[in-house]
């Protein structure tokens, strides 16, 4: 897939704050958008970027299920990410130096209006599939309701209208052991807040997985151990593996975006708002996504017209989205 950029001008963000340009990136399939190709538009999830054949390889990529030689897929990069659409690690123009704590507040509907950005520039007038787990599933929901007309069929993955006080505390958590760095306010660097952001990582990490994953891959092999450590090695290393390619600023933004999902605000509730979707849609649980209950995935469903609700089964909690591709390709194959 090839990457883009685009510059939108006077980006006024929900929350307040305005920059007079926002750099959008975005993946699309390597060639042209011709009227008439099947489109296919992906929402990445918190910590991945526009390129879903690097975070999606079992689902995404030539030859496989969602293959871009097929369809025209496309991938935008969300605002505040640091994978190149505008963000805390992006240069301020009034300092010459990263925008840090200066950025504007970003919501789940300031990245939509990015989305759609894009979509207006490739000339879309209408998406066949948009899909998204996670964050990526709160893009494809709030899209669907801003410009129901643009989306024919939508996958909501992992993913609720509404952020729950469960997700906002482990958000908060996270927070706070970012700031529990004293580089992280000091805002110097990019790599600010780094040990900080590994914590982080790794209080999150036990959200997206499950007990029955971690006993499954982090268990001690040696019977006699004294000190269990296999499951404490696993965690410095994804926190460490996050760090080298992420900054503290950007993810601090983005937990914030997180906690900004309501689908109802503003428009007389959750069940009104859901209410415009006119998409054929599916909402697919996961039976052991401690996140995103299947139980509240299947009220959500049953609140969206012309939706079906999907059971997804794995061992692996919120990440089975990453992991399950033979049930993901049945859910969305009859609707591809």
């Amino acid at each position: 897939m090839q990457s883009h950029k685009i510059i939108v001008k006077d980006f006024h963000f929900e929350a307040g704050g305005h920059l007079d340009t926002v750099d959008v990136l975005y993946h699309t399939s390597d060639r042209e958008y011709a009227k008439g190709d099947k489109v296919v538009w992906i929402c990445h999830a918190l910590t991945g970027n526009s390129d879903p054949q690097d975070w999606w390889p079992g689902l995404v990529g030539p030859g496989k299920f969602i293959d871009p030689d097929k369809y025209y897929v496309v991938c935008v990069n969300m605002l505040g990410s640091p994978y190149g659409t505008s963000s805390p690690a992006s240069i301020n123009p009034a300092t010459g130096k990263p925008f840090y704590f200066d950025f504007p507040r970003v919501t789940v509907r300031d990245i939509c209006k990015c989305n759609f950005a894009v979509m207006d520039y490739l000339g879309i007038e209408r998406v066949d599939i948009l899909m998204g787990p996670s964050i990526g599933g709160f893009q494809a929901l709030e899209m669907s309701i801003m410009q129901p007309e643009r989306v024919k069929n939508a996958i909501f993955m992992a993913t609720l209208h509404r952020t729950s006080p469960y997700l906002t505390a482990y958000e908060e958590a996270q927070r706070m052991a970012m700031e529990a760095d004293p580089t992280f306010r000091e805002a110097a660097s990019l790599k600010g807040g780094e040990a900080g952001l590994r914590a982080a990582r790794a209080i999150a990490l036990i959200s997206y997985r499950s007990y029955e994953g971690y006993k499954l891959t982090q268990s001690e092999t040696d019977p006699d151990t004294m000190f269990a450590n296999k499951a404490c090695t696993y965690e410095r290393y994804q926190g460490k593996k996050l760090s080298d390619r992420f900054d503290a600023y950007s993810y601090w933004y983005l937990s914030y975006s997180l906690d900004s999902h309501n689908v109802g605000r503003g428009r007389g509730g959750c069940q009104a708002a859901l209410s415009r979707i006119t998409a054929n849609c599916v909402a697919a649980g996961i039976d052991t996504d401690c996140l995103f209950p299947c139980s509240e995935v299947k009220e959500m469903s049953d609140m969206i017209p012309n939706c079906h609700f999907a059971r997804m089964f794995s061992d692996f909690g919120h990440d089975g989205f990453l992991l399950e591709n033979e049930q993901l390709e049945g859910i969305i194959a009859p609707l591809l």
